[in-house]
């Protein structure tokens, strides 16, 4: 059998530069091709290899094709204090949903919650980062995604619904925050992808053929199902009208008329927590919720009881220190592009 090909180790500063540069020769302004690029190591920081350095020939290639649009005009509307539309004009995910979650928070500083609903960007990259980001800044953060229809719905004939992702994250005051970062499907499609290569067999229920007849080859898998049945494909339906009917852009319904252009809307929330009473009593509060938690006794067998988000920072810290592994074939695409724009290699 052969070596499988080691990881290229990258410093993530290095890995951050690197792909700024790649998108800024792919049409970007240097300021969002830098926004994009901290989403994508964000990502790959924290083990989330499907949406990190990997997107980077994707997005260049969305570019190319004009299905992003690389010179965008940001607008917001607003008829509300605590509300507002982000227009995105086909901007990338990663410049459209940052610009929205800044504008959350700054609006929450004001009214004690805010709501920022974007229309019309194209693929918004791991939700989980704009939550964090709200996080970050000491405020509660929530975010919802619809997107095209790619997943099955209970009872419905092929792909009715999509993969519509939900995120919530909490700070905390000595633990990293609570990070939820949850897809409504069972399994990622880069995940039957990684099993159609290797020739892995996939779990029960959570893959369909393109007529929803659930499979666990991987050959014949081409989209997943829903997580809980009903439950998750219900939640992707609420979440198209949370998103894309709210603001007006709706991508279900004119999906299946037929317009399969690509697009994805989203809803940014942050809460301050000073608008609903001390915000150094509420971090302290949360740090003895999620130590309550780890207190508890571990089922056998488990490696230790962990919240939501806590073992991806803890190997963010890790990638931090010691570089961010790129598999070998993204590795070959981010250098083939490299070399095709004149952008220098990491060291």
């Amino acid at each position: 059998m052969p070596d499988t090909p080691p990881k290229i180790v990258v410093p993530a500063e290095d890995l951050r530069t690197f792909s700024a540069a790649l998108l800024e020769k792919g049409g970007l302004s240097a300021e969002h091709a830098r926004t994009t690029a901290d989403v994508f190591v964000w990502a790959a920081q924290r083990g989330v290899d499907s949406h990190g350095t990997a997107r980077v020939p994707a997005y260049l290639d969305l570019l190319a094709k004009g299905v992003a649009n690389a010179d965008p005009r940001l607008i917001v509307e607003s008829t509300a204090p605590a509300a507002a539309v982000l227009d995105a004009d086909r901007a990338p995910g990663p410049v459209a949903l940052t610009a929205a979650a800044d504008e959350a928070v700054r609006r929450a500083r004001e009214t004690g919650i805010a709501s920022v609903g974007v229309r019309r960007t194209v693929h918004t990259g791991a939700i989980g980062y704009y939550a964090s980001r709200i996080a970050d800044q000491g405020l509660v953060g929530l975010g919802f995604v619809a997107g095209m229809p790619n997943m099955g719905y209970t009872g419905v004939k092929g792909a009715a619904v999509a993969t519509s992702p939900l995120a919530i994250a909490v700070p905390a005051r000595e633990h990293a925050p609570l990070l939820l970062d949850m897809a409504t499907a069972t399994i990622a499609l880069g995940k039957i992808r990684q099993a159609r290569a290797s020739g892995t067999p996939l779990p029960e229920g959570a893959a369909a053929t393109a007529d929803g007849t659930p499979t666990t080859d991987p050959e014949q898998a081409v989209m997943p199902l829903p997580l809980g049945g009903a439950k998750g494909s219900g939640m992707s339906l609420a979440f198209e009208l949370l998103t894309s009917v709210l603001v007006g852009a709706p991508i279900f319904a004119s999906f299946h008329a037929g317009d399969r252009k690509h697009r994805q809307n989203a809803l940014l929330i942050a809460l301050d927590p000073a608008a609903f009473g001390d915000p150094e009593a509420f971090v302290g509060a949360v740090d003895d919720t999620l130590g309550a938690l780890k207190g508890l006794p571990a089922a056998d067998g488990a490696d230790g009881v962990f919240y939501p988000g806590e073992r991806s920072a803890a190997v963010a810290e890790e990638r931090g220190r010691k570089g961010v592994p790129v598999v070998p074939k993204v590795w070959r695409e981010l250098t083939e592009h490299a070399e095709r724009l004149g952008v220098a290699l990491p060291v």
